[in-house]
């Protein structure tokens, strides 16, 4: 195991203290699920339950060391090497985390980039860890790692050998962004784009535009800020950009005036094909991932990938073998009566615009014979007192991408089934778990079902159901694409 932390760092980071037989430390955790041999792991306080409750079981299952506060040491020291750190802050572990995050980001001589954004900074952030993984050592955020202890959690686990840090950077209200962006100090910062997600706890789009922008506001002096030039309130975003330590501003989009330019973007049901100007360098390229947002997304990785200094052609080889993660795009085929139908999973999160963006990939898929296109759409939380409207005004996006059924499942939805005319509509339930047996007694070969919600609506459990009845053999799942 190649060492992560030693024994110094770690005390010296801290200003804790190790207890205990050193054992080598190789990575970082806060989850005896998921801890591998070796982790650190670190003893935090959840919403729900307290991480010193766990230690004697991620010490049981070989974590180097548990990160602990000084007063739970002594009784927790008979189960394994402790790191017993001072009562500083709320959470003292998670102080400690935060540390031990300061310690990597010092240490390290990668080229660091942050992404957020409304829409598509998971995907984003996971393009851009494919095509620099092959140019070099990349280290990024797992799954959306990206809020109070998901940013500190990477940063500790980054080796010092990185070449490419990828940091994803979230929020659900404003001043979230700058004590991360703080900590994570990129060289490189982009935005995707401003749309109205977690609206009930902004005045305005606007508002929600500023709050993104604060991501500048921890820039390295003369690093680069990457904006979409077709988003929402641009001239907002560039004043951020303007205001704070940027040395200049790289701009992406379908804009004329757009430095990273699509000059053609070509649809098909399973890839896309851009025709786009990086930085005056004409580059074609295709995207293993359809849908125009990723599309759009993917001049953002250009222009990540030319800020950085990175190969740009080596990066345009590398987007047409990229796969969208599961919850984001991921299709998989499923084996129904004879025939073969297509899941689209969609369902990690939602808004207004990612469900229209969404709807629009979905169109494009091409069907069976007697195959159909079905939308499963759950809520989209935090829109505020606008939310009935917002779900409402999906009718018109679903009748201009011709979805044969839709079935909805939430409250919120419900505005939206009604809306529908009669023809389109395929059922409606209270929650997701509601629609899984009427939805798999309609499915047929030939269809395409894209279910979509916010994590709270856990549309997930329609995916992970119709997976487990219907899915072809796990290590085909990945290669499964639209007919």
């Amino acid at each position: 195991m190649t060492a992560l932390w030693t024994r110094d760092e770690l005390q010296s980071a801290t200003g804790g203290r190790l207890i205990g037989a050193e054992r080598p430390i190789g990575g970082a955790s806060i989850d005896t699920r998921t801890l591998q041999p070796g982790d650190l792991f670190f003893a935090i306080r959840g919403e729900a339950r307290d991480g010193h409750d766990f230690v004697a079981a991620a010490l049981e299952r070989g974590a180097g060391a548990a990160v602990v506060r000084q007063d739970r040491a002594e009784g927790l020291a008979a189960h394994g090497p402790l790191l017993a750190v001072p009562e500083v802050g709320a959470d003292p572990v998670l102080t400690a985390m935060s540390r031990i995050g300061k310690a990597a980001r010092a240490r390290t001589k990668a080229q660091v980039v942050a992404v957020t954004g409304s829409v598509g900074k998971t995907g984003t952030k996971e393009a851009l860890r494919h095509v620099l993984s092959e140019q070099g050592e990349t280290h990024a955020s797992a799954a959306s790692y990206n809020n109070h202890w998901g940013v500190p959690l990477t940063l500790a686990r980054m080796p010092a050998s990185t070449r490419y840090g990828i940091f994803e950077i979230g929020m659900n209200h404003g001043a979230e962004i700058v004590p991360l962006t703080a900590q994570v100090r990129p060289d490189i910062a982009l935005i995707t784009t401003i749309a109205p997600a977690h609206i009930e706890h902004f005045a305005s789009l606007a508002a929600i535009a500023d709050a993104k922008g604060e991501i500048f506001s921890g820039l390295q002096p003369g690093g680069v800020a990457i904006l979409n030039r077709d988003a929402p309130h641009f001239d907002r975003l560039a004043a951020h950009a303007q205001a704070s330590r940027a040395g200049r501003i790289v701009t992406f989009g379908e804009h004329p005036d757009a430095d990273v330019r699509a000059l053609k973007i070509v649809l098909r049901p399973d890839l896309s094909v851009v025709d786009a100007v990086v930085m005056g360098q004409p580059v074609t390229y295709k995207l293993g991932t359809a849908g125009r947002h990723a599309a759009l997304n993917s001049l953002g990785v250009m222009a990540v990938v030319h800020s950085l200094g990175a190969d740009l052609a080596r990066a345009a080889l590398s987007l047409g073998a990229l796969t969208p993660p599961a919850g984001r795009g991921e299709r998989t085929a499923l084996e129904i009566g004879g025939g073969t139908a297509y899941l689209v999973d969609e369902s990690y999160n939602a808004n207004p615009v990612a469900v229209r963006a969404a709807l629009a990939t979905l169109a494009g898929i091409e069907t069976g014979p007697r195959g159909r296109r079905i939308a499963v759409l759950g809520d989209m939380l935090e829109l505020g007192a606008a939310a009935p409207d917002l779900h409402r005004g999906l009718a018109e996006a679903i009748e201009a991408a011709q979805i044969d059924l839709v079935f909805t499942a939430g409250p919120l939805t419900r505005h939206l089934f009604e809306a529908l005319p009669v023809s389109r509509r395929g059922g409606v339930a209270d929650t997701a778990a509601e629609l899984i047996e009427p939805l798999a007694r309609i499915l047929r070969a030939g269809d395409a079902v894209m279910i979509k919600g916010s994590n709270g609506s856990r549309m997930g459990r329609i995916v992970e159901a119709l997976k487990a009845r219907y899915a072809v053999d796990p290590a085909r799942r990945a290669l499964a694409t639209a007919p």
